[in-house]
């Protein structure tokens, strides 16, 4: 898929490995799908894409989409979230950041897969149950 090398098993990864990837996978396509909005100020596309991409709004936004997901797709979020890492950022509730992780974990899984097509619908699901996109309106540049 995208950057990936070579060829890799999703279930000999640890789940908090495939969290880190999928972090990355969702703040990329948020800050995509942003920039595809239109052009704005920075710090406007920072605030908005942060207010999307934090643990309280991808707990609200997993709990929203988990009718979407398959069976297997549930088991790989349940991996994620049950997984035992050191500690949560001190600005989040650690229920809250281990259903982040969930997802994150959820999104690595199925780019490392390179189930491209099935990874969008997630992401788009996401995108469109993001409870905080209303918070920060995109300001305009000037031009």
């Amino acid at each position: 898929m995208l950057f990936l090398q070579e060829k890799l098993d999703p279930k000999e990864l640890s789940p908090l490995a495939l969290a880190y990837i999928g972090d990355a996978v969702y703040d990329l396509y948020v800050r995509s799908r942003l920039i595809e909005e239109g052009n704005a100020k920075v710090q406007s596309l920072h605030m908005r894409a942060t207010s999307i991409v934090n643990a309280t709004a991808q707990c609200n936004t997993v709990h929203a989409i988990m009718d979407h997901l398959t069976g297997e797709e549930i088991t790989v979020y349940k991996r994620g979230r049950n997984a035992k890492s050191i500690n949560a950022p001190k600005n989040s509730v650690v229920l809250e950041y281990r259903h982040a992780t969930g997802l994150e974990t959820l999104i690595g899984y199925l780019y490392v897969l390179g189930r491209a097509g099935r990874l969008k619908e997630i992401l788009d699901l996401c995108y469109e149950n993001a409870d905080s996109k209303a918070a920060f309106p995109i300001e305009e540049e000037a031009e």
